[in-house]
């Protein structure tokens, strides 16, 4: 389920912006799934932040983050078969990193006391 997660990702985030992170590490716990990225910046991006403009590629990239939601939270919702009831995401420059949060719908009790 980490690998699927992760290269969807990925996957998703290419998609978007042309280029997708190098690196993804997806962490699955009873509620939640966080996904870390790393060197996820074009390198446009990385030129502008470089050029002082970072709050402009982190402003843009906030607005991919909000088209991208509903693909990433069907990445998720698909390779664990549960509904995802929140998304948050942010990125980072220097490191130059992401990460996407996923809450997830809780289990019903029978559920929980099953597995």
């Amino acid at each position: 389920m980490n690998e699927q997660i992760n290269n969807g990702a990925v996957r998703v985030l290419r998609d978007y912006t042309g280029r997708g992170p190098t690196k993804a590490r997806t962490v699955i716990d009873h509620n939640s799934v966080t996904i870390l990225l790393s060197d996820t910046l074009t390198s446009g991006e990385r030129r502008l932040a470089d050029g002082g403009r970072a709050e402009l590629v982190l402003n843009t990239r906030h607005e991919f983050q909000r088209l991208m939601r509903d693909d990433l939270v069907k990445v998720v919702e698909d390779a664990l078969d549960r509904k995802v009831i929140a998304f948050m995401s942010t990125n980072h420059i220097d490191p130059d990193m992401a990460v996407e949060v996923f809450v997830l719908e809780p289990k019903a009790e029978s559920d929980l006391d099953a597995g």
